[in-house]
C-alpha cells in the first residue's frame, strides 16, 4: 500500500533558550516514536552543535548537504534530507557552518522567513513532494535568528522543560518570545505543549516545579513526564535514539506515551477545526 503524500506537514519547533533540558533528546525520541506508529517524520537539526545528527548516527561524511545550504537557498529541503536508518524517519543534518549562518542571514531578504520559505517551496502539486506528517525542528539553546526562523516556520512550539529551580523563569521568557513572534511574524503560532523532562520522583523539587508549571499553563502541560534515565543518556554515544538502544527502559516507554498523547491532542485539534 502506497503512503499518501501529505499536503502540508505539521511543523513543531522544539525550543528552550536554556541548554541541557533534554530538547535534542526529546526531538530524537519523539520523532522515533512518531515514526514507529507510521507517521513519516523529518527532523531539522538547527543547532550548530549538530547533536540531533550525531544522536541519529549521521556521520560527518553524510552531511555534504545540510540545513545551512537550505537556509541560504542553495539546496532544497527534500534533497538535503538523509535517511536515519529508522523506517519513516529522516533528518536534515547540521554542520559547523551553521554557526556562521546568523551573520549571513542578517544581510538577506526575509531573513526570519528563510526556513518557512524552504518548506513552502516543497509544498504544492508542481513541487517535489514533502511527504512527511511531521517536521520537528531542533532549535539551538538560545533565542537567536536560527530559533526565530524555526518559530516563524512552525505551526506550534513544543517546550521541553527540565524540572529545576529556574525552570519557570526561563519558561516565562520563552513564552514572551513566542507571543512576540505571533504578533509580528507568525499569527498562527501556537504552543503545542510543555513536556517535563529529567523528572525524578524522589526529588521534592521536581514535584513542586511540576505543580507550578501545571498551575501556570494547565492543559498545555503534557501528563507524560520524561524520567531521569541513564539509558537515555547513553543512547546518543551509540548514535541511536533511546527507543532503539533500549526500547524497554522507562525513558523509551515515556516517549512512546508522549507520542500517543501528542497524536490524541492532534486528533482533537483537527476535529475541532472541522466542526
Amino acid at each position: 500500500m502506497l503512503t499518501p503524500i501529505i499536503e502540508k506537514p505539521r511543523v513543531l519547533a522544539l525550543a528552550n533558550q536554556k541548554g541541557g533540558v533534554g530538547k535534542t533528546t526529546t526531538a530524537i525520541n519523539l520523532a522515533t516514536a512518531l515514526a514507529a506508529v507510521g507517521m513519516r517524520t523529518l527532523i531539522l537539526d538547527m543547532d550548530p552543535q549538530g547533536n540531533a545528527s550525531t544522536g541519529l548516527g549521521i556521520g560527518r561524511h553524510a552531511r555534504s548537504t545540510s540545513i545551512y545550504e537550505v537556509l541560504l537557498g542553495e539546496a532544497d529541503l527534500v534533497d538535503a534530507a538523509v535517511p536515519s536508518g529508522i523506517p519513516n524517519l529522516d533528518i536534515v543534518p547540521s554542520t559547523i557552518d551553521l554557526s556562521g549562518a546568523e551573520l549571513e542571514l542578517v544581510e538577506m531578504e526575509r531573513r526570519a522567513h528563510r526556513l518557512r520559505d524552504a518548506i513552502d517551496r516543497q509544498v504544492g502539486p508542481t513541487k517535489k513532494p514533502l511527504d512527511y506528517a511531521y517536521i520537528l525542528v531542533d532549535c539551538p539553546p538560545s533565542l537567536n535568528l536560527l530559533s526565530l526562523n524555526a518559530m516563524v516556520a512552525a505551526d506550534a512550539v513544543l517546550v521541553p522543560l527540565q524540572c529545576e529551580f529556574f525552570a519557570l523563569e526561563g519558561l516565562s521568557l520563552l513564552l514572551k518570545t513566542i507571543e512576540r513572534v505571533r504578533h509580528t511574524l507568525n499569527p498562527g503560532l501556537d504552543i503545542q505543549g510543555v513536556v517535563l523532562t529529567m523528572f525524578d520522583r524522589r526529588n521534592n523539587l521536581c514535584d513542586q516545579v511540576a505543580r507550578d508549571v501545571r498551575a501556570h499553563l494547565g492543559a498545555k502541560v503534557y501528563q507524560t513526564v520524561i524520567p531521569r534515565n541513564v539509558r537515555i543518556s547513553e543512547a546518543p554515544s551509540h548514535g541511536k535514539p533511546a527507543l532503539i538502544y533500549d526500547y524497554r527502559c522507562p525513558g523509551s516507554e515515556a516517549y512512546m506515551r508522549l507520542a500517543g498523547e501528542l497524536l490524541r491532542q492532534e486528533r482533537a485539534r483537527t476535529t475541532e477545526q472541522a466542526a
